[in-house]
């Protein structure tokens, strides 16, 4: 089966920290393994939103809201790309969803996403 599966969300009060993983599983990636990854979100009546990416060779970009209390990290040979936020906002509720970018063909996949909530 062929997935991106996001865990670690959750309730979380601000000035709180979560970290969120995502796994990445099934054949198609031993045919066409993952370029970039990254971490997107969005808030109930906004649009999608990029949180952060990171490449197969660790470059990464982040939102500029992010910058300095979010950090992407990657394991490349599990697959795995991981969001630590530090120093959340109440703004920072969202659903959280990963986003794995395939090497050839323009390919992509994404999870189904996870709630992030942070309130008192």
């Amino acid at each position: 089966q062929v997935q991106l599966v996001e865990s670690g969300g959750g309730l979380v009060q601000p000035g709180g920290s979560l970290r969120l993983s995502c796994a990445a599983s099934g054949n198609i990636f031993s045919f066409n393994p993952i370029n970039t990854m990254g971490w997107y979100r969005q808030a109930p009546g906004k649009e999608r939103e990029l949180v952060a990416t990171i490449t197969s060779v660790g470059s990464t970009n982040y939102a500029e809201s992010m910058k300095g209390r979010f950090t992407i990290s990657r394991d490349n040979a599990k697959n795995t790309v991981s969001l630590q936020m530090n120093s959340l906002k109440p703004e920072d509720t969202a659903v959280y969803y990963c986003k794995a970018d395939l090497r050839f063909y323009n390919n992509y996949l994404w999870g189904q996403g996870t709630q992030v909530t942070v309130s008192s």
